[in-house]
């Protein structure tokens, strides 16, 4: 365990210091401000009133992991039997199994920088060693195979739609790198959270190329339900037991009610408004942004703008603070990322309406044009 090397969620620190300031934009947290479906509220109601209080099996609850598996068949043509479900705390849990399924102490996992900050630092937490590879607009910010050969990688874990980037990985590429890792006897990890908030194209699963990878998604971006804490990993069957018995003994079970409220969770007609939603924030977003930084790639998925402020400055960091504690805009430095020029970039994310970004826009126009 090295939690010496652990570094802080720096959003999270951003959070904190914008809720000082009243008429604070933000831009910072990926937390969707639209409410689940209406039919998630009364799924909870209900469960409330009947005292769903009490644990599940570690597994999550049977009818909710048979919506997960349909949910998959209907979306990417993929079979998977519910006892490879489990139901986490957040996808925090569901990486914490992953890297205990998969990874030993002093093993190396492969992650592209930048990168959801998140995973190094669990990395950090069971003592495996985070190899970063520099992706960048060149290479449409995806690894490649030519990235990982070079590396000695006992596992690889890639995030499509990405954070902070908003990429989606082609299907062409993230089936080789899927082929690779499987004759390589790497473990392929892929975090699809973001699945479901793409905008021109959908985002491929990497159950389709394979049933030996782990999958990890959950309920708190496209399905609006982040303080509800639930998400899911989707292990091979070989792996069953051993992810049960790591689920027993961290965590016992995930929060009932959350998995009671995503019941209701799968309503496509009420999804299909919040894509729109989101697609609507994004196409404003980038034009704005677009007159301020430069921006390396339309964002295809997610809710992030991954701007480039180097005109202004080289410090991240200090700019995020800077633009908070002036015109408080709240926005989360690159460098929380990565190291990979990460300090000349800021992430922006639309997760709140039109009105609200657009009066941040306002307050950055005014403050840019005066601080040349």
């Amino acid at each position: 365990m090295r939690c010496n090397e652990m570094s802080s969620f720096i959003v999270m620190d951003i959070v904190k210091e914008a809720e000082k300031f009243e008429d604070s934009i933000h831009f910072e947290i990926g937390q969707p401000d639209l409410p689940p479906s209406p039919k998630v509220k009364k799924a909870l109601h209900v469960s409330i009133d009947e005292n769903r209080f009490s644990y599940t099996q570690s597994h999550g609850l049977i009818a909710l992991r048979e919506k997960i598996a349909n949910h998959y068949a209907t979306t990417y043509g993929v079979s998977i039997d519910i006892d490879q479900i489990f139901l986490t705390p957040g996808t925090s849990g569901a990486f914490l199994i992953a890297y205990a399924l998969t990874l030993k102490g002093g093993a190396t996992l492969g992650l592209s920088d930048p990168s959801y900050p998140c995973y190094k630092n669990f990395a950090h937490l069971l003592d495996i060693k985070p190899l970063f590879m520099s992706i960048g607009k060149e290479d449409e910010f995806e690894l490649h195979v030519k990235d990982l050969k070079p590396h000695q990688l006992d596992a690889l874990q890639i995030s499509s739609p990405a954070n902070p980037t908003g990429n989606i990985y082609k299907k062409e590429n993230l089936k080789a790198l899927v082929e690779y890792c499987e004759k390589e006897n790497i473990a392929f990890i892929s975090d699809e959270l973001y699945h479901g908030l793409t905008y021109e194209e959908n985002a491929h699963s990497a159950l389709e190329f394979s049933k030996n990878v782990l999958v990890i998604n959950g309920f708190s971006k496209y399905y609006c339900m982040p303080g509800q804490r639930l998400g899911w990993v989707i292990v091979p069957k070989e792996k069953v037991r051993h992810a049960e018995i790591v689920a027993q003994n961290l965590f016992i079970s995930a929060p009932t009610l959350s998995q009671y409220g995503a019941l209701e969770a799968f309503d496509e007609a009420y999804l299909t408004e919040i894509k729109a939603e989101f697609k609507a924030r994004r196409d404003f977003l980038y034009t704005e942004l677009s007159t301020l930084f430069e921006i390396d790639a339309k964002p295809e998925g997610a809710f992030y703008i991954w701007a480039n402020i180097s005109k202004y400055s080289n410090d991240s960091f200090a700019f995020a603070k800077e633009l908070l504690e002036n015109i408080h805009v709240a926005t989360t430095p690159g460098i929380d990322f990565g190291s990979n020029g990460t300090n000349r970039y800021l992430r922006f994310a639309y997760t709140r309406n039109i009105e609200h970004m657009r009066k941040g826009i306002e307050r950055l126009r005014d403050y840019l044009s005066k601080r040349r």
